[in-house]
């Protein structure tokens, strides 16, 4: 998912505060990491705590379920989504490398 060593992607939140926080239930939460949509840092007891970023992630998959999308609709749109972002950074990099004219 994303990079775990910056604070916004380190697990802090326990799956019933990530959902009260979200205004969602627990066992969707659950069904979304078995999915592949969310993947939240786990203790070593096997606890899982939820970043900001998995606060935001779970917040877009919310939005795009209200829009009416499946999950599968909803894994295939993250893709995307995270491909883009990707293509953004290298053309950012690409664009930094070009000698001013």
């Amino acid at each position: 998912m994303s990079d775990r060593t910056t604070g916004r992607s380190t697990g802090v939140f326990a799956i019933s505060v990530a959902a009260e926080m979200l205004s969602m239930q627990v066992q969707n939460l659950r069904v979304y990491e078995r999915r592949g949509l969310v993947d939240p840092d786990r203790t070593t007891g096997g606890t899982r705590l939820y970043s900001h970023d998995d606060l935001d992630q779970l917040a877009r998959i919310r939005d795009l379920l209200a829009e009416g999308l499946n999950l599968a609709g909803i894994a295939r749109v993250l893709a995307l989504e995270a491909k883009v972002h990707e293509l953004e950074k290298a053309n950012q990099l690409l664009r930094a490398e070009q000698p001013e004219d």
